[in-house]
């Protein structure tokens, strides 16, 4: 796992360590420390910490205009032990909807597991949003199922093209703009 990097291509258009708004604004990092770990897996060091001990992320990009973010994931999602939507959503998210930010982006081909508590979490970040969005891109059938078993797929968008977008092909907005038609498709 400590191989595995945060994608680093649009590094010329955003880096939430240089952006004043952003929760991980002045955070430096190391190449050659590896100060995280997912159980006795090594992390590369580029990925960010919010608190918990299994589940890591990177914020890729933000729009403030359009008012969107792009969060890629590494680890186990584990609301039944450790809370990480609690978290993520107190750390996190609640700072970037106090911005402007209410449609989110979250990569998640390299979250290895799942496992659910209660929904109160998402059904506040989902309400708080209002206009805006949720999608789940790229996640693991396991991992979505999970999810869906768990009825959070009422609150985070999965599913269908979201599950196989090669968006790192794209540049941010076109892949907010893929995603947003994805959404409107569904809801018309």
């Amino acid at each position: 796992m400590h191989e595995i990097e945060p994608y680093y291509q649009w590094r010329d258009d955003y880096i939430a360590a240089e952006d004043e708004r952003s929760p991980f604004y002045n955070t430096e990092y190391s190449e050659f420390y590896f100060d995280k770990q997912i159980y006795n897996f090594l992390l590369h060091p580029q990925w960010d910490a919010f608190g918990s001990n299994t589940l890591y992320l990177k914020v890729l990009f933000v729009d403030y205009e359009r008012c969107y973010a792009i969060i890629e994931f590494i680890g186990e999602w584990n609301d039944a032990i450790t809370n990480d939507i609690m978290i993520l959503k107190r750390e996190i998210i609640e700072l970037m909807i106090d911005e402007g930010i209410n449609k989110f982006i979250l990569i998640g081909e390299n979250v290895l597991n799942f496992h659910a508590s209660d929904d109160s979490y998402y059904e506040e970040w989902f309400q708080e949003v209002e206009e805006g969005w949720v999608a789940g891109v790229n996640f693991n059938e396991h991992v979505v199922k999970e999810f869906r078993d768990n009825g959070i797929d009422y609150y985070i968008n999965f599913g269908g093209e979201l599950d196989d977008l090669h968006w790192r092909k794209l540049k941010p907005l076109q892949v907010y703009k893929k995603v947003e038609e994805i959404l409107t498709k569904r809801l018309n």
